[in-house]
């Protein structure tokens, strides 16, 4: 027999297995993955030293370095406290004012109040609204948190990159969303399903943009292979963002290493299935609204390609995550939709739901202290981490929905645990402040990880030391100057700069999301492109990052605009001059030395209070959260 005979016989046998349905079962083994158990409220374990604790938390992590024979570090000195809590829930710096408070506070309960300040608690909106909050800046910063794992972008993407108009409508969603406190099963029940769920209401119709927040490309020329691209990313995404699986492996085959089939891919993919899919509303652009009851036929797509069908699939929830056997069921006589995505989003917020309780306190949990108490956020899987601390994981899990799915409550619960309260260091007995021990390892929670900002943060913080934040929030992207070397790259028309040069100052939330360009600081800063999900940024050292800070037209504007400011205020002299540009930029008075050798740069005839200002700005102590 010629090879070509041969060749031509193996495609035939490999076409006919291809049809051939096959679905490996789940086993008692892959149960066993502890992802996949039940949650269970665990008992708190016993501790020598209970004085230490102030909430529930603190029992299970001081548990755990008990085992270790280790003790956590002490309390962190209230400079520290203030300026960490303040990044942490708003991403800005405390003022000048909450510094002088907090310092003349003799209390100690002090920080308690604060953290109420800062969570827009009802008593703190009565009493200091034009304060702190008068913007929603907390929203602000936890927003991005969720954009970054919803791959958040005002643009298509691909090679043209069109603009996504109305996009920002998802973004300030998002943002008010999280500032008056939406209880997270709604939260995430209104993206994933709030024209079902709230019909008629235009900010559920909104919500629904989470699921077309990732890359397309509108003009390719199969209509058909677009839409099974778009579907297949918008199901991996429902599946690493809620359930902390990575389920679009499965989209061309079985899972290698995870308990799903190919076929718990494509029953996933169904419940999000509509016609049309890609409805562009006129306000909000697009947005997921099923007009009929009436389900299309899903199939599995043999080997991923869209071209070759295979057999049907009913919509049906990940066999391994469902362990209460939950179905979905046919739409009523009267139903105006298949209902698919309301079942998807009341399975998912089931309180005893075991990965999308366990997913969401880790992603808030990450947000706090820089990494999760699993470290990889979006894979729960065989090959994703395991928990440091199971026992406290499930704890929270089981906690959240006895908050009322409160974000806020929980972040409060944390942020008042003496776990979050101590020093990042661990000094040694007798030493001065400088010399510290090497720092432990992060997962044991024996001090508190010492945290990069941001780019969004750094941008933010150079713009409120110096003054010139503009705090108006919401509305469409602004785009400020680009340089010309950059510019050059784009297509014609890729970044009309915003004429009103006061919404260059805008917090960078707010600063246009263009998909295939970065702004450079952001990018510097490890920013993602929202080409997919990102659950976790990066936490790169390159060159860039100093050379941006110190010749950058972000940090070189802030020194001068910090210095002028600086200088009309009526100071007595040159000392309080650099009292007040550490308090503005590293949010603390300086020490002795410090106030010592900056007197000395400023005496050298070359050297401003500008030179002064930039220098501040490129120490470590601003761009990193003790």
């Amino acid at each position: 027999m010629s090879s070509f005979w041969i060749i031509s016989l193996l495609i035939a046998v490999v076409a006919v297995a291809d049809e051939q349905f096959s679905e490996p079962p789940i086993t008692d083994s892959d149960r066993g993955h502890w992802a996949f158990q039940p949650l269970d409220l665990p008992m708190q374990t016993a501790v020598r030293d209970d004085s230490w604790c102030r909430t529930a938390i603190d029992r299970f992590v001081l548990a755990r370095l008990e085992k270790e024979k280790l003790a956590p570090a002490g309390e962190a000195d209230r400079a520290t406290l203030l300026r960490r809590v303040c990044f942490d829930l708003t991403g800005l710096p405390p003022s000048l004012e909450m510094q002088d408070e907090v310092a003349a506070d003799e209390s100690v309960d002090w920080y308690e109040r604060l953290v109420d300040r800062l969570l827009a608690s009802p008593s703190w909106y009565e009493r200091l609204v034009d304060r702190l909050l008068a913007s929603p800046s907390y929203g602000e910063r936890w927003a991005q948190h969720w954009l970054d794992v919803a791959r958040f972008a005002e643009t298509d993407g691909y090679e043209h990159d069109h603009v996504r108009p109305n996009a920002w409508r998802f973004r300030d969603w998002v943002i008010e969303a999280h500032n008056r406190d939406l209880p997270l099963n709604e939260f995430i029940g209104q993206q994933l399903a709030g024209d079902e769920l709230r019909p008629g209401d235009e900010s559920a119709l909104i919500a629904t943009g989470f699921l077309f927040c990732g890359p397309d490309m509108p003009d390719i020329n199969l209509q058909e292979e677009r839409r099974h691209t778009f579907l297949n990313d918008m199901t991996a995404t429902v599946g690493s963002v809620f359930l902390g699986l990575q389920m679009g492996c499965a989209a061309c085959h079985d899972h290698k290493y995870d308990p799903i089939s190919q076929a718990d891919f494509y029953r996933l993919r169904a419940c999000l299935d509509v016609e049309p899919l890609f409805e562009t509303h006129p306000q909000f652009g697009l947005v997921m609204r099923e007009k009929s009851p009436k389900a299309p036929v899903s199939r599995l797509a043999i080997r991923g390609d869209f071209r070759r069908p295979g057999t049907i699939v009913e919509a049906a929830f990940p066999r391994i995550a469902n362990l209460s056997n939950d179905s979905i069921a046919s739409p009523s006589n009267d139903a105006k939709t298949t209902g698919r995505r309301s079942a998807l989003a009341n399975w998912l917020t089931r309180p005893d739901n075991p990965l999308n309780t366990r997913v969401l306190v880790n992603r808030i949990w990450q947000g706090h202290f820089g990494q999760g108490l699993v470290s990889t956020p979006s894979d729960f899987g065989v090959m994703g981490g395991t928990p440091t601390h199971p026992e406290l994981l499930d704890w929270l899990a089981t906690e959240l929905p006895r908050l009322g799915w409160s974000r806020k409550r929980l972040h409060r619960l944390i942020v008042t645990s003496a776990t979050y309260r101590q020093a990042s260091h661990k000094r040694r007995e007798g030493e001065m402040q400088t010399h510290f021990l090497p720092a432990p390892s992060p997962t044991l929670l024996q001090s508190f990880p010492r945290r990069r900002l941001d780019g969004e943060m750094i941008r933010d913080a150079l713009l409120i030391a110096s003054g010139q934040l503009n705090r108006q929030s919401g509305g469409p992207g602004f785009r400020p100057l680009l340089p010309k070397e950059i510019v050059r790259t784009l297509l014609k028309d890729q970044w009309p700069v915003t004429g009103n040069t006061a919404e260059h100052r805008r917090r960078s939330v707010y600063l246009f999301a263009r998909r295939n360009l970065r702004y450079p600081l952001f990018e510097a800063f490890d920013k993602p492109d929202a080409n997919a999900s990102c659950p976790r940024r990066n936490i790169s050292t390159i060159a860039p990052q100093s050379l941006l800070l110190l010749n950058g037209d972000d940090s070189v504007t802030a020194a001068k605009r910090l210095a002028e400011s600086i200088e009309t205020e009526p100071l007595t002299d040159r000392a309080a001059m650099i009292d007040l540009a550490y308090r503005r930029i590293l949010n603390r008075r300086p020490t002795s030395e410090e106030q010592r050798a900056s007197s000395e740069f400023l005496r050298d005839s070359n050297s401003t209070l500008t030179d002064l200002c930039l220098a501040l700005f490129n120490v470590n102590e601003f761009v990193y959260v003790d």
